[in-house]
């Protein structure tokens, strides 16, 4: 499998979590917190962000169960990120 699947896998999941919501590329770019045109490239496989790839390789080690407790972790840390973030600028 290649990296432009994983990301378009990973794409449409998001969009299914939002009750089969369309989101575009422009927004989840945003989201992401890089440019549109990085997330293009991703998704139609003209370029492969190294560190993606090592994680979906490294995810690809674990156990069903083993991903879905490290996805949670990964999660509240970026939600702590996130609140983080939010308080240093007075939101």
């Amino acid at each position: 499998m290649e990296s432009k699947d994983l990301f378009n896998i990973l794409h449409n999941a998001v969009e299914a979590q939002h009750f089969g919501r369309k989101i575009s590329q422009k927004e989840m770019a945003k989201r992401l917190n890089i440019s549109m045109r990085t997330y293009q490239d991703w998704r139609l496989g003209n370029s492969k962000p190294q560190a993606a790839v090592a994680i979906f390789k490294m995810l690809g080690e674990l156990e069903d169960e083993d991903i879905v407790r490290v996805v949670k972790k990964i999660k509240r840390g970026l939600n702590d990120d996130k609140s983080k973030h939010n308080r240093e600028r007075g939101a």
